[in-house]
C-alpha cells in the first residue's frame, strides 16, 4: 500500500501545479493583461493589420466581460472609471457583445457629437484637424490597398516597388491628445445627426475614418456599434509585441523573421 500511495504522489503534485497554473493565467487573463491582434483596417494609420497588442485590463476596472468567455457572474463595473477622449480601448461590440472590437474613444457621457465635412464637432467645437503628409504604407499581404474598394490608393515607388498612399490629418483633443486619422474622401458617414452620449456610455470612432463601422452607425452587427457602453469595454491598448507583413508560413519557421514589421514591436499608446 505504501508503494502505491508513493506512486500516485507525483502525479497528484503535477496535476495540482497544472490547476494553479491554470488558476494563475485565468487570473492574469482576467484582471492585469490581454493579447489582442488587429484584423482591419479600422485603426490605421496607428494600427496595422497583423499587429499584435497587450491590453491593460486595470485602468477602466472589470466588468464580467474582463474574464475570458464573459460569464454573466454580475452586472456593471468593479472599481470603475470612464477612459479618457483619446484613448484606445477594446470592446464587446455591440449589438451581440461576441466579437471583441479596436476603437478610439471621442465623446464622454454628457458629450455632444457630430460630424460634419469630415470634421468632428464635439460640444459645438470643431476638433482641431490639419493636413498632414499623407500616410504610406508599403504594400504587403496584409495591407488594406490590396482589396479592391481601396486599390486607388495604390503607387509605383521609385525604386519600383507597390505601396498605400493615403492623405492623412491630426486631430487634437480638448485634453491635449493628438492623434493622426485617414480621410480617404467624401462618404455619408462624414455628416452625422447630433449624438447626445448617455451616461455609463462612450462614443468611439475609428481613425480610419472612411473604413471603420463606429458609434457614427446604428448597432447592427457587421455594420455599426452605435453608442457603447462603459460596461463592454475590456481594456486599454498598452503596448505592440509583434507585427506581420502577412507573407510568413507556418511550416517555413525562417519566413517569421522576414515577415516581421521589426520597428513596430513595443510600440506603446
Amino acid at each position: 500500500m505504501t508503494q502505491s500511495n508513493s506512486a500516485k504522489k507525483p502525479e497528484s503534485s503535477f496535476t495540482s501545479f497544472l490547476v494553479k497554473l491554470a488558476l494563475f493565467v485565468l487570473v492574469l487573463r482576467s484582471f492585469v493583461f490581454a493579447p489582442f491582434s488587429i484584423p482591419s483596417e479600422s485603426m490605421l494609420p496607428r494600427l496595422l493589420i497583423g499587429d499584435y497588442l497587450i491590453v491593460a485590463k486595470w485602468p477602466y476596472g472589470f466588468t464580467h466581460y474582463s474574464i475570458p468567455f464573459s460569464p454573466p457572474l454580475w452586472s456593471g463595473r468593479l472599481f470603475g472609471r470612464d477612459p479618457e477622449r483619446g484613448d484606445v480601448v477594446v470592446f464587446k461590440a455591440p449589438p451581440n457583445q461576441r466579437q471583441d472590437y479596436i476603437k478610439r474613444v471621442i465623446g464622454l457621457p454628457g458629450d455632444l457629437i457630430e460630424v460634419r465635412n469630415g470634421q468632428v464637432i464635439l460640444n459645438g467645437t470643431p476638433i482641431p484637424r490639419k493636413r498632414i503628409s499623407d500616410f504610406i504604407e508599403p504594400l504587403t499581404d496584409n495591407s488594406a490597398c490590396k482589396k479592391s474598394d481601396t486599390i486607388q490608393f495604390r503607387e509605383k515607388a521609385s525604386d519600383g516597388s507597390e505601396r498605400c498612399r493615403y492623405p492623412q490629418y491630426q486631430e487634437t483633443l480638448p485634453n491635449g491628445k493628438t492623434y493622426a486619422v485617414l480621410d480617404l474622401g467624401t462618404t455619408p458617414a462624414d455628416d452625422t445627426q447630433v449624438y447626445s452620449v448617455p451616461a455609463d456610455h462612450v462614443f468611439l470612432m475609428g481613425d480610419n475614418r472612411d473604413r471603420s463601422a463606429d458609434s457614427r452607425f446604428p448597432a447592427v452587427e457587421g455594420a455599426g456599434i452605435g453608442i457603447v457602453p462603459t460596461e463592454n469595454i475590456i481594456g486599454r491598448a498598452w503596448f505592440s509585441v509583434f507585427s506581420t507583413d502577412g507573407s510568413a508560413e507556418w511550416l517555413e519557421p525562417w519566413t517569421w523573421f522576414s515577415a516581421a514589421r521589426w520597428k513596430r514591436i513595443g510600440e506603446g499608446f
